[in-house]
């Protein structure tokens, strides 16, 4: 089984939070990813949304699109809709040869939703999963026809967030509904990361790594703290930082024949976590974690 390790420009400038790395130039984030050692990087606010446009930055600097954020709204919205309205997202990433979009359903979603209670968040109800996971499953076939496969992420905050949340999701969905797999937000919303990964290994096709500091873990959740409130007090780290058993995970990927990306995506304040001192950390770590666990590593 082959990985490639890549990372989300998160590390050095977060699109949601201006004041964490939001003077921080595309070029750093770019030449300090390769220097660190990856080979591909997620998309971000600071990129080029016109192929013509970005191809020549990637190029310059080596690097591969892996795949790129969408803020989804099928909940709330019928299928043709929703699709339409992530066509441009979808064709900026086929061009880029990315076969996967980052897919995270935030209907429902309250105002300024990041900076809320954890407790606070929308949900679904009993009745609703079956028609959800139609009109998902619907969608994601409409992108795999495209070109560019749906990777649903479970995120803090939004409709499916926890490890049984995610269980229902793939249970009420067909094959077209790939999940990705991030080990951070299952941690952080109560969940087993190791028995999630278990679990749900068939069905996924693309892999987030942050790590989590186990004490600002335990009062986040304790105090009822949002979630960039937990970011800001350091509530994730790169894969090897923190107590997330990686090398357990590592190897179900591998036993279960996983083949794709391994990215780390590890939102920090770049004031207090120096964004290539990590990034470097969080590579370096990954991929010697991989290779034990009967990976291949690709460069």
């Amino acid at each position: 089984m082959t990985v490639r390790i890549g990372i989300n420009p998160i590390t050095w400038t977060n699109d949601d939070v201006p004041e964490l790395g939001g003077d921080t130039p595309l070029e750093v984030c770019l030449s300090e990813t390769r220097q660190a050692g990856y080979s591909g990087t997620e998309l971000g606010g600071k990129f080029p949304r016109r192929s013509a446009e970005l191809k020549p930055i990637m190029d310059r600097y080596g690097l591969a699109v892996i795949s790129g954020w969408y803020d989804g709204r099928c909940d709330e919205k019928d299928v043709g809709a929703e699709m339409d309205a992530i066509t441009p997202h979808l064709q900026l990433l086929k061009d880029m040869g990315s076969t996967h979009v980052v897919y995270a359903d935030t209907s429902r979603g309250r105002h300024n939703a990041i900076w809320g209670p954890i407790s606070q968040r929308p949900g679904l109800g009993p009745e609703e999963w079956p028609a959800y996971g139609r009109k998902l499953t619907a969608l994601a076939e409409k992108m795999a026809d495209f070109g560019v496969r749906m990777a649903f992420h479970h995120h803090m905050g939004t409709i499916v967030e926890t490890d049984a949340e995610v269980g229902l999701l793939m249970r009420h969905t067909g094959e077209a509904v790939g999940l990705l797999y991030d080990t951070g937000h299952s941690i952080f919303s109560g969940g087993d990361p190791l028995a999630l990964i278990k679990a749900q290994v068939k069905r996924v096709v693309h892999v987030h790594c942050k790590d989590a500091r186990k004490p600002v873990l335990e009062r986040a959740r304790a105090e009822d703290m949002s979630f960039m409130g937990a970011v800001m007090e350091g509530i994730f780290t790169v894969p090897g930082d923190g107590f997330i058993d990686y090398p357990a995970i590592l190897r179900v990927l591998a036993d279960n024949g996983y083949s794709g990306w391994l990215v780390v995506e590890a939102e920090q304040d770049p004031n207090k976590a120096n964004p290539l001192t990590y990034a470097t950390m969080g590579f370096q770590n990954l991929s010697r974690m991989a290779r034990q666990a009967g990976f291949d590593v690709i460069e």
